[in-house]
């Protein structure tokens, strides 16, 4: 009688335990069954805010669930990195971020952030990427045509060379910082400007700067007009619409400028199962040919991470890039 008892009782649980597991498994397969929310760490507007929208509004249409966007600017992206990886790591709290808030920011601010960025963050894919050009004014017969002719001007006139940039500890900013340290440590002074790329181009065409990193994407209508000068592009390859661009590659500095990027994170400690329906949910929405039309529109290359753990190579590479890059170029960042 006793031993039945047991049989039974073991039953039971057994029983009980496999409902749990297939119960778990359900809900997990579900995912998502509510709205997600998605931390952008600017206001609107701005390209990273454009790319989570667009992305968001397909995503809804695979998923049936909304993508709903949630502005959170402010202290170089910790606020939005803060409030992402304090959630729940459920799934349903997610964040956009980009080359600066996400490769940048843990590097310059790690004694300010309020965890440790690389065990509470977890990249699920990355999304897009910008090529950028090595820009220089063509306002008062500026006279360099290649980068070879841009390093001989700045040799020949030290410290007179000044060039844009979106802020003090930009990337834009560390890029032509990186570009003077590996053509020679060039003499050459930077111009910022709060108004952004749409700022730093006005100083270049007005003179004011005379070269400058910006993307593709808000740039190649001055560069179609002659207004600004292309040297060279920072990309995997030539552009086929400007096919006498070298990239930075070709002109042997293939690791200065920067491609920028937009990535979908997650807090690190959410159940591999939900990231795995994340990152499947996601790959599909990136295939849409309505979203793949967008993006090509804003100029934007659709770069999905084929794993998540090839996202965690990608995030884990472009740390190791920026470290390499803050090291070697000194820039007093606010703090």
């Amino acid at each position: 009688m006793q031993r039945r008892r047991l049989v039974l009782l073991s039953a039971a649980c057994l029983a009980a335990t496999l409902t749990a597991g297939l119960s778990t498994a359900g809900a997990q397969g579900k995912y998502p069954d509510r709205p997600i929310k998605v931390l952008i760490p600017y206001g609107p507007g701005g390209a990273t805010d454009i790319v989570a929208r667009m992305v968001g509004e397909e995503f809804q249409k695979v998923t049936g669930q909304p993508f709903v966007v949630i502005n959170k600017p402010g202290a170089f992206g910790m606020l939005a990195i803060d409030e992402m990886v304090k959630s729940d790591p459920d799934g349903y709290t997610l964040m956009v971020g980009n080359v600066s808030t996400n490769a940048i920011t843990p590097i310059l601010y790690a004694k300010k952030m309020s965890a440790d960025y690389k065990t509470t963050v977890k990249a699920v894919t990355n999304l897009i990427d910008v090529p950028a050009f090595l820009l220089v004014t063509t306002a008062n017969d500026f006279p360099a045509k290649t980068v070879a002719e841009l390093i001989a001007y700045a040799k020949a006139n030290p410290g007179k060379f000044r060039y844009g940039t979106v802020g003090v500890g930009s990337y834009p900013h560390y890029d032509m910082a990186y570009f003077a340290k590996r053509a020679g440590d060039l003499d050459m002074a930077g111009l910022p400007n709060k108004n952004g790329a749409p700022g730093v181009v006005q100083d270049m065409l007005r003179g004011d700067a005379q070269g400058a990193f910006l993307n593709v994407a808000s740039t190649a209508g001055m560069v179609q007009a002659g207004k600004l000068r292309a040297l060279a592009i920072a990309n995997r390859a030539r552009l086929p619409e400007y096919p006498d661009v070298p990239t930075m590659q070709e002109v042997g500095l293939p690791d200065v400028g920067t491609v920028a990027w937009n990535a979908l994170f997650a807090p690190a400690a959410t159940p591999q199962p939900v990231l795995q329906a994340l990152f499947a949910a996601v790959q599909k929405t990136l295939q849409s040919p309505d979203l793949i039309a967008k993006l090509h529109k804003q100029n934007f290359n659709i770069v999905p991470s084929q794993s998540l753990a090839a996202a965690d190579a990608w995030l884990a590479s472009e740390i190791k890039h920026w470290q390499t890059i803050t090291s070697s170029v000194t820039i007093e960042v606010p703090q």
